[in-house]
């Protein structure tokens, strides 16, 4: 048996341009954080007293006799992928899915993560992070950025750079008073609103072409995020600054918002926000602001009808939190396969 943790990411700056349509000719750069919100993952391997193969559990159960019989496209092709058999997955969540926190991928990353232990294979967090862009992006054919693995895979603060040589992961370098007064003021509500990423992600991929230059400009506000919080300056100026990139990710697809997203920015905006915007593709999910200290209660009130969701940056990215080895003899259950298939 193996138990993976994930934690979910938080993406401040540069979003979309970790596309490959974008970052293959321009180059792209984003500024993000894992936070201590995680999914976990359970696998082991199935005994065969029942009469299915595979028991899978992320909100409903499949049970299958095959592979190719479950529906979950990242579990079907994650097990073809690494040739696994007779698995029990069970996928559990200190948040919901679909929310704008790369879920997806910290499920991927998690999956496969346990997959490679339950094999007795150990694989570094580049490989996992990899492994996951393929799966949900080729595998899967998903359409959708390449930030979310990495973060999810690594964890902590760090800059990811793009290119078509491939990413560079960068931590920020930035004092401990200054990263807990910014983690501090940041204030995360969850809209009830979810929506499929991958679909909105389409809508962006299309717009790519029409919006480099906006694309170019969110990608240079990384530069200056960066120099916000490893510099001098106040570190109110990173909260501004959120609501201008907001501004212009909102222009690059209509998918992105909507009037009910826009009316709940605007009330914490009036109620004393600096910025804002709302996380992963759009159209749901979870919706953060920067807030000063001596405002965050005005900011609660005015959101009452939201949940209020406290979090902490952290640092340890993927990890196995429990592993017993098991033993799957896999010739010996291709060979089972075989002579039930040559009975039917």
């Amino acid at each position: 048996m193996v138990i993976t943790k994930t934690p979910f990411r938080m993406s401040f700056f540069g979003g979309g341009t970790d596309y490959k349509e974008f970052y293959e000719k321009y180059g792209g750069s984003v500024l993000s954080t894992s936070i201590d919100k995680y999914c976990y993952v359970t696998v082991t391997h199935l005994p065969r007293f029942f009469d299915y193969s595979n028991q899978v559990t992320y909100g409903i159960i499949e049970r299958t006799n095959s592979t190719n019989e479950i529906k979950h496209p990242a579990v079907r092709n994650a097990m073809e992928y690494l040739d696994m058999h007779e698995l029990r997955i069970v996928y559990e969540a200190e948040l919901p899915a679909r929310s704008g926190l790369g879920s997806s991928s910290a499920f991927a990353v998690g999956m496969l993560n346990a997959f490679y232990s339950l094999k007795g294979k150990y694989v570094d967090k580049r490989k996992l992070a990899d492994d996951a862009i393929y799966l949900e992006r080729i595998l899967c054919n998903e359409s959708g950025g390449i930030q979310d693995q990495i973060a999810v895979s690594f964890g902590g603060f760090n800059r990811i750079d793009f290119s078509i040589d491939g990413y560079k992961i960068s931590p920020v370098i930035i004092s401990k008073e200054k990263l807990e007064n910014l983690n501090q003021n940041l204030m995360l509500f969850f809209t009830g609103f979810s929506r499929i990423s991958s679909e909105i992600a389409l809508e962006q991929k299309k717009a790519t072409s029409n919006k480099t230059k906006e694309l170019l400009e969110m990608k240079s506000l990384v530069d200056e995020a960066q120099k916000i919080i490893t510099s001098k300056e106040d570190i109110n100026e990173f909260g501004k600054l959120l609501d201008y990139t907001w501004k212009l990710k909102r222009g690059i697809s209509n998918r992105i918002s909507n009037n009910s997203i826009d009316e709940l920015y605007n009330k914490g905006i009036s109620a004393g926000a600096l910025g804002g915007k709302l996380l992963g593709a759009g159209g749901g999910g979870f919706i953060l602001f920067y807030v000063e200290k001596n405002k965050q209660e005005r900011v609660k009130e005015a959101l009452k009808d939201l949940l209020y969701v406290p979090f902490s940056f952290e640092n340890t990215g993927t990890s196995v939190l429990y592993y017993k080895a098991e033993d799957f003899d896999i010739d010996e259950y291709k060979r089972r396969v075989n002579k039930k298939n040559e009975r039917n």
